[in-house]
This record gives structure tokens, sequence and C-alpha cells, in this order.
């Protein structure tokens, strides 16, 4: 007698690798995944991070170009503890902006000029820089350069000439304001036109000092990385004290709006309870996303260039990318509170 075949199940029955299709449908393929066809939405951090890869590896942005937002955001990166990763999140950051169809201005506020590095801008003692913009009152259309390795990516460099910056500002009036006039008497910047900025990043010294200053008084936000280890806590105070003394007597529209954790070691302790406390402590200011230790990140520069161009598909891009994201899609506070207080009025009529 010959033994009867089983039956094929009348619905998909889920197993360890996850559910199956349902009977018809069409396996995706990495084909698929090329061409960024994206209706299926996957269920595993795995299958998310494989197609992200792929997208990438194909050239093409992550679900699409970023939003402009309303206005020029003038963003200031600050910390004035050293290694936290300041200037890689800048560039990296505006790199990944600029890859998602935004126009991005980077001004180099750092003396080191590493910034300046990254985008391979030349930067030599010499070429026109901040100090020119700051010190001598030079228009900034002057001294932007365009970055050579990514497109809508603008930079205004930074030479060793800004170390003297600190002491010749003392004895001139309205010192700390002088990046602030500086940057609204561009005129891509803050105007209502195709080509302005969508966002200016400025990358501040590891101090305190006049120049960190000149760009809290200049910016309208904060961008703060902050290392996931224990020291990296112990400054953060005395920063959120100078801002809000800033807030208080020169800018009171500056507004502490992201917070990204940077060098984050998943399989340690001490980076989970480190972004415990400071997720706690601030909440939705920090960004889901982490930005991981990563090997790629920091030999990208020594080529001139950003982890987003150096290895694209590399863990420290993908993170940069989605970081970026995010917080070009976050609702600025004062445009939320607006957006609900039109919508009760609504409701209210």
């Amino acid at each position: 007698m010959t033994p009867s075949l089983p039956t094929a199940p009348s619905s998909p029955e889920p197993s360890r690798f996850g559910p199956a299709p349902a009977p018809g449908a069409a396996y995706r393929t990495a084909g698929d995944y090329a061409l960024g066809a994206s209706a299926l939405d996957d269920s595993t951090p795995l299958a998310r991070t494989v197609e992200q890869e792929l997208m990438v590896r194909a050239g093409l942005h992550l679900r699409g170009p970023l939003p402009r937002p309303p206005q020029t955001r003038v963003m200031v990166v600050a910390n004035q503890k050293g290694g936290v990763g300041k200037t890689t999140t800048t560039v990296n950051m505006a790199a990944a902006l600029a890859q998602g169809g935004l126009r991005v201005l980077v001004v180099d506020l750092d003396p080191q000029g590493n910034a300046s590095t990254a985008l391979s801008i030349d930067h030599h003692r010499g070429t026109l820089s901040t100090y020119d913009a700051i010190v001598d009152g030079t228009d900034l259309a002057e001294i932007v350069q365009p970055s050579p390795e990514i497109e809508h990516l603008f930079v205004v460099p930074a030479t060793i000439d800004l170390a003297g910056a600190e002491i010749e500002l003392v004895s001139m009036v309205a010192r700390e304001s002088r990046l602030r006039k500086a940057l609204h008497a561009h005129p891509q910047i803050l105007a209502d036109t195709e080509d302005r900025f969508d966002y200016v990043l400025i990358d501040c010294p590891p101090s305190l000092g006049l120049l960190t200053l000149n760009a809290l008084v200049a910016g309208d936000e904060m961008l703060i990385p902050i290392q996931a280890e224990y020291y990296a806590l112990e400054g953060l105070g005395q920063l959120l004290e100078t801002v809000e003394m800033v807030k208080a007597h020169l800018n009171p529209g500056l507004d502490v709006s992201t917070i990204v954790l940077t060098m984050y070691d998943a399989r340690t302790r001490l980076s989970a309870g480190v972004a415990e406390e400071v997720r706690g402590h601030f909440g939705d200011q920090v960004l889901r996303t982490a930005i991981p230790r990563s090997v790629r990140i920091s030999e990208a520069p020594s080529y001139g260039q950003t982890v987003m161009t150096y290895d694209p598909s590399s863990p420290g891009a993908l993170s940069y990318l989605e970081a970026a994201r995010e917080m070009a899609f976050r609702v600025e506070p004062e445009a939320a509170a607006a957006a609900s207080t039109i919508a009760n009025q609504g409701e209210a009529r």
C-alpha cells in the first residue's frame, strides 16, 4: 500500500525563522531592497539592518529625502569636555543631512580645524576662515567653501589664527555676538529663498571661552554629544549652567533641543547605565539612536572623509544616518505647542 503524502497546511505556520509567507506571496529578494521596495514591514531589527545596508550599498537614501525645516536651524554642537565626539558628530550629522537632500553649512569654530580636515577643506594659515569673520568682519559669503565629497554641504573653515581670537575679542565691542552678526548677514541664512541653508551646524572648541560663547549667542538650538561614560556626565551640569546664563542675559531663544549618545557599547553595563541616566533626566531631548564605538568612524578623518563616504554601510554610518533622520523629523517644542493650541481652538468651536 502506497503511503499518502502529507497535505499542505491551509494557513502558514510560524517557525523559529519567523512567519512563513502567505500562500502565493512572493519572497522578498535583495533586488527588491535595492530598488527601494518597502511595502512590507520587517519585524526584526536584523531584517531592518540588512535592508538599510542594502539600500546604502545601492546608493539610495534611507526612506526618501529629508523634510526641509520652515526656516534655517542654527545648531550649536558643544560640550566643554574633550573627546566626546563633538567634531565627529558635527561632520557626520552634516553629511547625513546633506545626503538627505538638505543644504547644510558647517561652521568650524575650533582652532584645531578638525572639522575642516574631515570634510577635505583647505585650512592652511592664510586661508579665509572663521577668524576673519569674527575678528575682521569679513563676509561669510567670501569664506564659505563647498565640500568636494558631498553635494549640498558647505564649510566655513577654521585656521590656527583662531587660537588668538579669544585674546583679541576681549577688547572688542559686542564681543560675544560677532558670530551671530556674521551669520545673520549671510544672504542664505534665515532667508526665505529656495537656495537658503536648511541647517547651520557650529562645531565648538572643548572649552567655555569666548568662541563657544559666540556660538551659544549665535545659535537657536543646541546639539550636545555625550559619551556613554561616567566622566562625560560630570561636566554636563557646568555646560547647562552656562546655557542658562546665556539664555538669561544674551540669547533667550537658545534651546537644548537634541542630545545624542556617542561611543555607545551595548555590551557593557556602564554604557547602558549612562544611557538610562541621561534619558531619565532629559527625556525626549535624547535621540533614540545611539552612535556605537566604531573603528571606521575613527579612521575616516585620516582620509579626509566622513564615515558617510568612507564606509557608508558600516554601523557608524548607518547610525548617523538614522540619527540625522530622527533629528530632521522632530517637531520643535514651540511648533508643537502652536499646533496643539490651534487644534484645541478648532475643537472648542
